[in-house]
């Protein structure tokens, strides 16, 4: 099984998926954090941060999960209250209008977690809502293999070099 290793997230990859661990270069002041992408189609180059640019290519039994950190400023609030990553999801926990992006027959679910003292959020895109139930069970197959180590110092973003399994480009 291959897998990724970058920024503190390890990611053995089942079967079928590719996917994608790096920090996006700052513009200005801002400060950038880990973004791993996980697909089991061709991620094309660009990507949004949340699948812009990649779950409009889905198929009906594709999938798109995408996990991003957020600084330590969100540590101990609410939203990011839920202690530990989802590792099985049910297909009842995706919905159509959650996607940041509806586009027709898909369906969605988001999650803000900590996990290791660093706040995320899980997002997952399947191609089509209808068949969620052959879907989730490779969603939960992918998340009960992730890990997420706790933080380490930060890296400028120009010295980090970005981890990737399968097609495309990098952006």
């Amino acid at each position: 099984m291959p897998s990724l290793r970058a920024h503190g997230i390890t990611a053995p990859l089942p079967d079928g998926f590719e996917g994608r661990i790096f920090v996006r270069a700052t513009v200005g002041a801002e400060s950038t954090y880990p973004v791993a992408h996980f697909a089991t189609f061709a991620l094309p180059a660009d990507v949004g941060d949340f699948g812009g640019g990649a779950v409009d290519l889905m198929g009906v039994d594709d999938i798109f999960v995408a996990l991003f950190e957020y600084g330590p400023e969100s540590r101990g609030r609410a939203l990011f209250a839920r202690e530990g990553m989802p590792r099985s999801l049910a297909p009842s926990d995706f919905r159509p209008y959650v996607l940041r992006r509806g586009l027709g027959g898909q369906s969605g679910t988001q999650w803000f977690f900590t996990e290791s003292n660093r706040p995320f959020t899980l997002y997952v895109v399947l191609g089509s809502h209808a068949r969620r139930g052959v879907l989730v069970p490779r969603v939960d197959a992918l998340l009960g293999s992730l890990a997420v180590a706790p933080a380490q110092p930060a890296q400028p973003a120009s010295d980090v070099l970005p981890s990737a399994v399968g097609g495309g480009r990098w952006n």
